[in-house]
């Protein structure tokens, strides 16, 4: 198992301590450097930031958002990004939620599988460097009766292939998500219920396909923070207000894949309270309501040794890149917080 560091959102007041991290990331030997964005901050411009001054370590867009991009662009922007890092981007792509895409962007969230699929089809052809045609649901290329004609990419992505991930949280996206990507992008993840959530999905999908998970990337995000044992609970308090965002306020009241996770987890009647509450302005309540150990069970937390024994467990289930985004209110804790995750995985021995 491989440890990737996740930096999330730019631009709230600490984008000089990210870069630090990520170049420590890369000192340390990470091996991808994830960079996130919503309706702020842009991934690419971010991981074309973080590429310039890191020299290993890969990066990776989670996500990019696919209601903000036609595809062609989406294969443009990887080509560069990939040639300016010397082989290092990795794509990873989603549809975003129905507040994002049609409040910020003004595009419908109808079919979202159906549209990622055309996506990923389309992506993966520019980059071939074919001469781009596409008849689709939803994309057609060129578009007829117009001047359009087929044409190429002209610039040359350092690798034939970029790997591609798709953040994926339901049952029907974690199945196409094993069809057609290389990998996965998850969040909140327990490990207890890693097969049952997810892996049996992503496992029919690659059959679909004529594949096994072997060689596919199973790759969650999972906040950190170090301490002590006997304060486990404190440290989870830290994630309290995160969680809460997340299985609470994350799309609407009919539309929260978070809360729907944490639901086939075990949680309906948590997850309903957490939700009832963040909802009506209650966002303290939210955070009260949720239960220790679903942080407890969707973060690493404590000792460096309780730590390793939590990062065997998810390897166990099946993650192949374990992503950490490491607690802190300075820089020197994030640091020390992020080396306390590369001890913990030299010490399980699976590095």
């Amino acid at each position: 198992m491989r440890l990737g560091i996740n930096l999330g959102y730019w631009g709230a007041g600490m984008d000089a301590d990210n870069l630090a991290v990520a170049q420590e990331a890369d000192r340390l030997g990470f091996s991808v450097c994830w960079a996130a964005e919503a309706y702020g901050s842009d991934a690419a411009t971010v991981l074309s930031w973080v590429a310039a001054q890191t020299e290993r370590i890969d990066v990776g867009s989670a996500i990019f958002q696919i209601p903000a991009r036609q595809p062609a662009m989406t294969a443009m922007t990887a080509a560069t990004l990939d040639s300016l890092s010397g082989g290092r981007f990795r794509l990873g792509l989603g549809v975003s939620g129905p507040q994002v895409s049609e409040g910020w962007y003004g595009v419908k969230f109808d079919k979202p599988l159906a549209r990622t699929r055309e996506y990923v089809e389309i992506v993966r052809k520019a980059m071939t460097r074919e001469r781009l045609t596409y008849e689709g649901q939803h994309w057609t290329l060129p578009l007829p009766g117009g001047p359009g004609k087929p044409i190429k990419l002209t610039v040359h992505p350092q690798r034939e292939h970029i790997p591609l991930y798709i953040a994926a949280i339901g049952p029907k996206n974690l199945e196409q998500t094993g069809e057609i990507a290389d990998g996965a992008l998850l969040i909140f993840p327990s490990a207890d219920h890693l097969e049952d959530t997810t892996l049996r999905y992503l496992r029919a999908g690659r059959e679909k396909a004529g594949k096994t998970l072997d060689g596919f990337d199973v790759s969650p995000t999972l906040p950190l923070a170090v301490g002590d044992d006997k304060d486990v609970a404190r440290l989870a308090d830290t994630f309290r207000p995160y969680t809460a965002l997340y299985v609470g306020g994350m799309g609407s009241a009919k539309q929260n894949f978070y809360n729907q996770l944490a639901q086939r987890m075990g949680y309906e009647k948590e997850a309903a309270e957490i939700q009832q509450k963040y909802l009506s302005g209650d966002k303290q309540g939210a955070a009260a309501a949720i239960p220790q150990n679903l942080i407890d069970s969707t973060t690493l937390l404590g000792s460096v040794d309780r730590i390793a024994d939590r990062m065997k467990a998810y390897a166990a289930a099946g993650v192949t890149t374990l992503n950490l985004s490491p607690a802190g209110f300075t820089l020197e804790e994030r640091i020390a917080s992020l080396r306390a995750g590369g001890e913990a995985l030299e010490r399980t021995g699976l590095a």
